[in-house]
């Protein structure tokens, strides 16, 4: 199944109009300018780990990709290329991953000492222990690798049996429960990442802990120091296999809680940073688009979603504005109803939430309707979005008759709807004994004023839409390390202290519809935790959330994501159960898309295109074959840079499950020969020190890309 071109192109067109408004042409072209060997930036959140296959939180893995190559990797036209492994080979039947390890890759130590040369047992050993630390990554791998799940739930209790075996110390061999035409695209991600046995049983539980010794590195860089809320370093690797591919000697992160949002701009005036964000709405806005006329550019958009997300079951009340046990009932009770969310979602005004980021002539540029990006694959003729809209046209044709999925415009906002929502849901609610306005506590990091703003935003355009009398959203303002608690660094439900947060989202780990939806899984889904319950690790396993569980719907929704996930024979047929799913989830109101990544203007140092581009996975947070220039990129510069980019994209990444004849193949299109499963040549990712709400913060080393 072949995509449109031109479909896959209308994001950069418009992007490339956008900027040129912005930013016209220079009167004279730059190429690449004298390259430096650094890239500086600023960050809002230390890290909590090291441990690579246990954390799935940009915050950890943003880092741990720089010093951890896996089997594969993504080179700067989103190719899948060899990286410890030199080929692999896929059986006729799709079932076998049969992987030759380079000879050569080195492990060494934070000063970069050789200890061991990294083999097959290594990826046999990395996955062993992330089940062992109950990894966050699990779901991505359970139900693919045969035997996993079987031993992760205790019905096998011999790890040989599981579906991954070293052949000897360079063929490293995965057997699958089916076929998955993206399987090569997990092993860039950090749960199929090797660990060297005789390592981790020397640190023991201090592996990945925070500090630099934790771990070995066979990747690009090495971590040279880490001090919490201060300074991050890497260094380059001098013992790294590939180190004629990379092109900085230091990597540098400086602490900065956000509380001045200019002062990006002095920095990078300073030579302190390698980019900077262009925030339209600050006062400086006009003084920097003088001072950079000609050298301001866009970043696209990624396949990331960023979320409103409701806690179906909360049950610690810190961080709130209530003031009694009752109030806390009513939320409970509300947020369980279907209508009251839909009700939210159809009064929440996004265009004038963007503002607060982009101002009002870029605001509707990163509007996202979807968990899953409407162009993620195609379903025939259809777009995925195209095809959720038809599914929720059947399912409500009142509701859905007029919607519109596609991204950079609000598809939902709809006070009228809205309105006669919270008055079906007001009827049913009061009917349980429920009294009004319900009180709906967000967290919100009281440092940074863009989060401060976008809350006042939303509190302002809800309670507008649907009145005070129903709804209060109570912002709490609340310090970086209350806040982190209480939201990205809570992992089991009951230190999840929110009705509501607008600072959730998801990068889409490899290229199927399943990497999106699967998270919302009501056992094992990744973002249980964020909506109240903890995953049910073993078959059986008594529930205390058990209630709330069921009324969430969850259930039924996984019903619609395993009748897709079973379907292998037919790829329209399996996106099109899959648009059905999406469909469930969006009329469900659980969460609540609001943009996507990218879009961002900045000016950069960073050359066009020269780091590794991703649309699934952590692939596009390295800094392999990043480059950095003495000069600001101009437009011109970006420009031609892209017309190149595309020319060599234009077959796209892709990956297959056909078998490979020889390691030729293999390197030279890692997709394997593949079209149907060809992923949407969205966009590169933006290297910009934006002004950073938290939301954006949740994205950083993401944003570094491009």
């Amino acid at each position: 199944m072949k995509k449109s071109l031109k479909k896959t192109l209308l994001g950069f067109v418009a992007a490339l109009t956008l900027s040129s408004v912005v930013a016209p042409i220079a009167s004279y072209a730059q190429e690449e300018g004298d390259l430096v060997p650094e890239y500086k930036m600023t960050y809002l959140t230390d890290p909590t780990s090291l441990d690579y296959t246990f954390s799935m939180r940009d915050i950890n893995t943003n880092h741990t990709v720089n010093f951890i190559d896996g089997l594969y990797e993504n080179d700067q036209y989103g190719n899948y290329i060899p990286a410890v492994a030199e080929s692999h080979e896929v059986s006729e039947d799709g079932l076998t991953y049969t992987y030759k390890i380079r000879p050569g890759v080195m492990w060494v130590d934070m000063n970069g000492n050789e200890y061991a040369e990294t083999t097959a047992h290594d990826f046999v050993t990395g996955l062993k222990h992330a089940v062992e630390a109950q990894s966050e990554m699990l779901p991505i791998v359970s139900s693919s690798i045969k035997g996993l799940q079987d031993y992760i739930d205790g019905k096998i209790s011999d790890f040989e049996e599981v579906g991954v075996k070293a052949i000897d110390d360079y063929t490293l061999e995965y057997t699958l429960n089916k076929p998955e035409p993206y399987f090569n695209s997990k092993t860039t991600y950090g749960i199929l990442y090797p660990i060297n046995q005789e390592f981790l049983d020397s640190v023991g539980e201090d592996f990945g802990s925070l500090s630099p010794d934790s771990i070995l590195y066979n990747g690009a860089f090495l971590l040279s120091n880490l001090t919490a809320k201060s300074q991050i370093e890497y260094v380059k690797n001098e013992m790294y296999w590939d180190a004629e591919n990379v092109f900085l000697d230091l990597v540098q992160f400086t602490y900065n809680d956000g509380s001045d949002p200019e002062v990006f701009y002095r920095l990078f005036k300073e030579n302190a940073v390698s980019a900077f964000g262009v925030n339209p709405t600050l006062p400086i806005y006009d003084d920097v688009k003088q001072e950079f006329d000609g050298f301001i550019t866009q970043a696209q958009r990624t396949g990331s979603s960023f979320l409103l997300q409701f806690n179906l079951n909360r049950i610690k009340h810190e961080a709130t504005g209530k003031s009694d046990e009752a109030q806390h009932e009513a939320t409970h009770k509300a947020l369980l109803n279907k209508k009251f969310r839909q009700a939210l979602m159809f009064g929440f005004d996004r265009h004038t939430y963007m503002t607060q980021i982009f101002g009002e002539e870029f605001a509707d540029n990163d509007i996202r309707n979807t968990l899953v990006s409407p162009e993620f694959v195609n379903v025939g003729e259809e777009t995925f979005g195209q095809a959720v809209t038809r599914h929720l046209q059947e399912m409500d044709p009142e509701l859905y008759g007029d919607i519109d999925l596609s991204d950079g415009q609000d598809g939902f906002y709809n006070p009228e709807k809205a309105a006669k929502l919270m008055e079906e849901a007001k009827a049913e609610l009061e009917a349980e004994g429920v009294e009004f306005p319900i009180q709906l506590d967000m967290p919100v990091l009281e440092s940074v004023p863009n989060s401060v703003n976008l809350s006042k935003s939303l509190k302002a355009t809800v309670e507008d839409a649907i009145g005070s009398d129903n709804v209060v959203v109570n912002p709490v303002l609340l310090n970086q390390d209350a806040y982190l608690a209480a939201t990205f660094n809570a992992t089991v439900a009951s230190e999840v202290d929110y009705d509501m947060t607008n600072e959730s989202g998801w990068i889409p780990d490899y290229l199927d519809p399943s990497t999106f939806l699967d998270i919302y899984l009501p056992t094992n889904g990744t973002f249980l935790v964020p909506i109240g319950f903890d995953p049910i690790v073993r078959e059986g396993q008594e529930d205390p959330y058990a209630e709330a569980r069921e009324a969430s719907g969850l259930f039924e929704y996984a019903e619609l994501v395993k009748a897709a996930n079973d379907i292998t024979d037919d790829l329209d047929a399996r996106y099109d159960a899959y648009a059905k799913a999406q469909a469930w989830l969006t009329d469900s109101a659980i969460i609540i898309p609001i943009r996507t990544g990218g879009s961002g203007l900045r000016v950069t140092k960073v050359v066009p295109f020269s780091g590794p581009y991703a649309y699934a996975g952590t692939g596009s947070q390295k800094f392999k074959f990043f480059k950095v220039q003495s000069e600001p990129v101009s437009y011109e510069q970006w420009e031609a840079a892209y017309e190149n980019w595309h020319a060599n994209k234009v077959d796209g990444s892709s990956i297959s499950s056909q078998k490979a004849e020889d390691s030729e193949e293999s390197e030279s299109a890692e997709e394997m020969e593949s079209e149907e499963m060809e992923a949407e040549e969205t966009k590169e990712e933006a290297a910009e020190e934006t002004e950073e709400t938290e939301e954006e913060a949740a994205e950083e080393t993401e944003e570094a890309a491009e």
